[in-house]
């Protein structure tokens, strides 16, 4: 998939696209890295590009669970998971994250699959301080919609901590995974090699 999404059949799969294609480019920005540098914190926060992998992957399914009405975790337990899925634990992986990201992906087509309209009433939950307390219900419509904006905006800071990493930015790590030839405008990214 290129960095645009192709023709879209109806509302239904444009939002899924959408989706699939932020979550694209998130893993684009970690193409290439070691589980050390997918760790690093190069700037003047505590994001890394693993642990926004797994932030969005955990925050995609969460959705989820809200949209299928399960059981929610009480809030202060919740909170801290969500401080932890931040970051690349040392005994997490950066193809750990990016296979469970997969699974995410696989459960929201599935999902999504099963729902036959998109405006079905989805809770808001209640005691969690950034979410309005006089709306009772957003739809599966907005959910994908918020997840599509979530998942950019976290793409947007892997790019930027990616590059503070080692230099890669979006195209021509693009070009990396999809194996564009080389020319005068792209070179697709290459991991340096150490001095002789």
């Amino acid at each position: 998939m290129a960095g645009n999404v192709p023709p879209v059949a109806d509302e239904r799969d444009g939002l899924l696209r959408f989706l699939e294609q932020q979550r694209y480019v998130l893993k684009v920005a970690a193409h290439g890295l070691t589980d050390e540098q997918a760790r690093r914190t190069p700037t003047n926060s505590e994001l890394s590009v693993g642990g926004l992998v797994k932030h969005v992957a955990t925050t995609e399914d969460g959705w989820l669970d809200i949209i299928l009405k399960l059981p929610q975790k009480p809030f202060g337990e919740a909170m801290a998971d969500y401080a932890a899925g931040y970051r690349l634990g040392e005994d997490e992986t950066l193809a750990g994250v990016l296979a469970r990201y997969d699974e995410v992906a696989a459960r929201t087509a599935e999902v999504i699959a099963g729902i036959e309209d998109l405006g079905q009433p989805v809770p808001v939950p209640k005691g969690v301080p950034w979410y309005p307390q006089d709306v009772e219900a957003w739809s599966v419509r907005w959910v994908l919609l918020h997840l599509i904006e979530e998942t950019a905006r976290h793409a947007g800071h892997a790019d930027i901590i990616r590059e503070h990493v080692d230099g890669g930015t979006a195209i021509p790590l693009m070009a990396a995974v999809e194996g564009w030839p080389e020319t005068a405008w792209v070179k697709p990214w290459q991991a340096a090699t150490a001095p002789a």
